[in-house]
């Protein structure tokens, strides 16, 4: 059965765009023009990603994730917002509000293509094994892979799914630098063409949420990379 994506855009042209180009490579694809109307029928449909532009009438498309990221059952939904607005504060606000990537407009169909088979691509991964039976506990952190929560200390973080394999895998490999290309491929995959400002965003909301503001947990090594300090 071919994978379910929903597009939830105001733009009729940009709707249709997106739909007819989504469906070329085989995906099913449902359109809507509000958040209202995605929302009525996605836990029923239970899709596969859903593409959300910012600015919709009615509710934002940054309202309608948070109500999904706190919806059981589709909580874990893949989610690509679409965003005409190109400041650093905006991108890190749909990080914020769930998201797991962002394209600003204009956007080429074939960036977005790549976008949405990495991230359906990275959500079906399975766990290794060998990774499943112990939480990941450095510094004051604890990150469980079986359930996917954070805990700093006693508190729960909410992250994101990109926020979550990024903060994986830099505890993983806490006792060396990583590359941010190493990153990218493995976050985002090999097939990822985007700007590699996108992996700024997510480490700038991943400090945030931890108020790592100083670099206390990831430490930037100019020039070449990230390194979670285990201290």
């Amino acid at each position: 059965m071919s994978q379910h994506i929903y597009v939830i855009e105001d733009d009729e042209n940009i709707r249709d765009l997106i739909k007819i180009a989504l469906e070329s490579y085989s995906y099913q694809v449902s359109a809507f023009e509000t958040a209202e109307e995605a929302l009525e029928l996605i836990q029923k449909d239970r899709p596969d990603l859903a593409v959300f532009d910012i600015m919709l009438p009615g509710m934002s498309g940054l309202d309608a994730v948070k109500i999904i990221r706190n919806t059981e059952g589709i909580h874990r939904l893949p989610i690509i917002m679409l965003t005409a607005k190109d400041s650093e504060l905006d991108k890190v606000m749909g990080l914020d509000f769930g998201a797991d990537d962002y394209m600003t407009k204009p956007f080429g169909i074939l960036e977005l293509s790549a976008r949405i088979r990495s991230l359906l691509r990275r959500s079906a991964e399975p766990e290794e094994k060998e990774k499943k039976t112990e939480d990941i506990c450095l510094s004051d952190i604890t990150l469980s892979v079986v359930t996917r929560e954070v805990y700093q200390g006693k508190k729960q973080i909410e992250l994101t799914y990109k926020e979550f394999e990024l903060l994986k895998y830099l505890m993983l490999n806490h006792q060396k630098v990583v590359p941010r290309d190493e990153l990218l491929n493995h976050i985002w995959g090999y097939d990822f063409i985007g700007e590699t400002r996108t992996l700024d965003m997510h480490i700038r909301s991943l400090r945030q949420k931890l108020s790592d503001e100083n670099g206390k947990y990831i430490k930037t090594v100019r020039g070449v990379g990230y390194r979670f300090n285990a201290e």
